[in-house]
């Protein structure tokens, strides 16, 4: 992937993120933009959104419905030689992140057979 669409990913889920958080009530639910993936012909993005608190499907859809609002208000910030049209999709990597760190913790709390001393 070249600098440039490195870049234009970072700023993208940066504004993408602020407009969610700025224009959206989500009731008791947290809804972050973890990545956002542009093609190379900046026509299309896939934005990924972790969801944590609540229902994921519902602000997906809720998102892809006003995806076109939320593409005009971030191009008014990003001028890009065309807008991409943004497709949401729900990234889980929140979810499996806190499950790990629970089965962890549980593998820690198991009891431990002894260290056998070697003979010097």
């Amino acid at each position: 992937m070249s600098r440039r669409l490195v870049r234009v990913n970072e700023l993208l889920r940066r504004e993408i993120g602020a407009v969610i958080q700025k224009d959206y009530e989500w009731h008791n639910r947290l809804v972050t933009v973890s990545e956002v993936e542009v093609t190379q012909d900046l026509k299309e993005a896939k934005v990924w959104v972790g969801v944590l608190g609540g229902e994921a499907n519902s602000v997906v859809v809720k998102l892809n419905k006003d995806h076109g609002s939320i593409q005009s208000k971030v191009m008014k910030r990003v001028v890009l030689k065309s807008t991409p049209v943004l497709r949401f999709h729900h990234d889980n990597s929140a979810i499996r992140g806190v499950e790990i760190v629970n089965l962890l913790e549980e593998v820690d709390k198991i009891p431990k057979a002894p260290e056998e001393d070697s003979p010097e």
